[in-house]
């Protein structure tokens, strides 16, 4: 009887560690999609920032 206890309980830790080991693998794959989504989406923010002054003044100067 505590053979069978013990042999359940080596059966859950095995899957225990399989399940960490898969949601650290998801946690990984998660924090990489954030941070490409926000490089995708805050460096043409960024850019239009520094470009736009430019390219209205350009553009105003034009019709002067």
């Amino acid at each position: 009887m505590e053979d069978e206890v013990l042999k359940k309980i080596e059966q859950q830790q095995v899957k225990i560690d399989a399940i960490y080991v898969s949601v650290e693998k998801l946690r990984k794959y998660f924090m990489w999609t954030l941070i490409i989504t926000a490089v995708t989406v805050l460096l043409p923010l960024v850019a239009i920032l520094v470009i736009l002054p430019s390219l209205i003044s350009g553009i105003a100067s034009l019709y002067q």
